[in-house]
């Protein structure tokens, strides 16, 4: 290549270009603006759709008198009269007439042991009575032969017939038979005191109720040796254990720093652990005056006022003592939830309702009055679930987050 030629291959600094041009510093900044407003925007949409967490409750029954109960406290079902039956008799036992749960009368007999040994000494006391009877009978016809023997020798005697000799054995004779018939009536006593305690041995074979009241529990079967003290092998001593069931009442445990409010035939309602529907009126009937160290409590005892056959010794039981006895109208349950569930915007009240997507419905309620630590309402039913203290944001229809606990 020529000079010449080399001399043309020169750039021309003044041409235009046709590369690729910068852009303008603004557009970078719109670009990085943008896509942090992209990103603000996501992070508070998925904030506002995220589920909100709240804590729920159940709303429940209650009863009005949970206004003024004064003090709670548990204990047991006892009943006031109750008794282990035995005899003082040691025996076999021959018959048994009731079961658990029998209902028996005062003086009913229950069972019997065998009782042929003192049947038989009963027979022979009656008998010993017949005969000394029978001897009395003959002493007394003695007696009225020595006295008309006695009668003849006074008069024989008064016109000279016979000796003093012969009067004197006639007197002595009938004062003979005068004695022999005092010693047949004292021997009849005798006779028919043995009949009585004979009687007493058969009577004592024979188990009764000494009250009115039901068999609890059956603690020998026929055949069973029965012994006063149960003292030898393989023998029983109670043959039923029953109870009265007019006497049944509630021992509670009361803290020792709260029996100050309590007091005798203070009015009380009964909750069995059985049945928690059921509620029976009682009143405090006595304070037991021995305080227990272990667990510094005293007894009190609640006396129904209501009966229910359902009610059993030994049953556990919830005693609420109230300041005043509850109204009809106060007797029956009503719907109640916590206060921090029940939101109030503007004038109305209402709760947050989960369904079982946990998706709240907004339910209007009506407040009516505070029980104790709940409230009742109407406008929710018993065994809804709630949100409790619900955030300003949470919306009819949201899903919620239950809270961990």
């Amino acid at each position: 290549m020529s000079a010449q030629d080399l001399s043309k291959l020169q750039i021309d600094r003044g041409a235009k270009s046709f590369g690729p041009r910068r852009r303008p510093g603004w557009v970078k900044w719109a670009i990085g603006a943008a896509i942090v407003a992209a990103v603000v925007a996501f992070f508070a949409y998925r904030s506002a759709t995220a589920p909100v967490t709240v804590d729920v409750a159940t709303v429940t029954s209650a009863y009005p008198s949970q206004g003024f109960t004064v003090l709670n406290a548990t204990g047991r079902v006892v009943a006031g009269r109750k008794a282990a039956i035995s005899t003082k008799a040691t025996g076999r036992l021959e018959w048994l007439g009731v079961q658990e749960g029998t209902r028996v009368r005062a003086g009913e007999v229950i069972a019997r042991l065998e009782s042929l040994d003192v049947g038989a000494a009963r027979d022979s006391a009656l008998a010993a009575v017949n005969a000394a009877k029978a001897n009395l009978e003959q002493g007394q016809a003695e007696l009225r032969d020595a006295e008309s023997a006695w009668e003849r020798a006074r008069d024989l005697f008064a016109k000279k017939f016979i000796a003093e000799s012969s009067l004197d054995t006639a007197r002595a004779r009938a004062e003979k038979a005068r004695a022999s018939v005092s010693s047949l009536r004292a021997a009849i006593g005798v006779a028919e005191a043995n009949v009585r305690s004979a009687s007493v041995a058969v009577e004592q074979t024979l188990i009764r109720a000494p009250f009115d009241g039901v068999v609890l529990t059956k603690n020998a079967n026929v055949g069973d040796i029965i012994t006063p003290f149960s003292s030898a092998a393989d023998s029983k001593g109670a043959v039923v254990n029953m109870a009265d069931m007019d006497t049944l009442e509630v021992e509670a445990d009361v803290s020792e720093s709260s029996i100050a409010k309590i007091r005798t035939g203070m009015p009380a309602e009964i909750q069995l652990d059985a049945y928690p529907s059921l509620r029976l009126l009682g009143e405090v009937s006595r304070i037991v005056p021995t305080v227990d160290r272990s667990k510094a409590t005293l007894l009190v005892k609640v006396a129904f006022k209501e009966k229910d056959a359902r009610v059993l010794p030994d049953m556990s039981a919830k005693v609420g003592f109230l300041e005043r006895v509850p109204l009809a109208n106060e007797r029956s349950a009503v719907t109640a939830v916590r206060p921090e569930a029940v939101v109030k915007r503007g004038e109305q009240s209402f709760v947050f309702v989960l369904d079982k997507d946990n998706r709240v419905k907004q339910a209007p309620v009506t407040v009516a009055r505070k029980l104790g630590d709940l409230l009742e309402i109407t406008g929710a039913k018993a065994g809804d679930k709630v949100a409790l203290s619900p955030p300003e944001k949470l919306r009819d229809g949201a899903t919620v987050a239950l809270l961990k606990k």
